[in-house]
């Protein structure tokens, strides 16, 4: 029996998306794209937020975005949002959102190297652009 590598997970799950690099990110989330940030707390404090992110972390990822869960979050209506994950660097959120496609989220991608990439091109405050957030940040807390 084989294996299957790391690497070769990563770059299958990479095969089934159409990524999203920083410099497209203003344009994603004016049509309407949700960007999630699926990094643990502790390197969130550590690295810095994302303005305006919807923050799961990568555990609860399917359950609160797939709109067949009794655990969703409002925001994920159907089949159709355009999810847009990211995690620091941009290998844990091609895994999660080839999972996401896998649920039948077809529009579901990430972003090149993660939060890093957005820092690096001055783009933290993008996300926070889009007004579908706040009320939905508060409700994540209670959970």
């Amino acid at each position: 029996m084989t294996h299957l590598t790391i690497d070769r997970m990563l770059e299958n799950a990479r095969a089934q998306l159409r990524r999203i690099y920083s410099f497209e990110l203003p344009q994603a989330v004016a049509r309407g794209a949700l960007l999630v940030d699926i990094r643990p707390q502790a390197q969130r404090v550590k690295e810095g937020t994302l303005p305006g992110a919807l923050v799961i972390e990568r555990n609860v990822l399917e359950w609160r975005l797939d709109p067949t869960s009794s655990a969703r979050l409002s925001l994920a209506t159907d089949h159709e949002v355009e999810w847009i994950v990211v995690c620091s660097e941009g290998y844990t959120s091609s895994l999660a959102a080839a999972a996401l496609q896998q649920l039948g989220l077809h529009r579901s991608t990430d972003l090149v190297g993660g939060y890093q990439a957005l820092k690096a091109a001055g783009l933290l405050s993008v996300a926070a652009r889009s007004p579908h957030f706040a009320r939905e940040v508060n409700t994540l807390a209670s959970l």
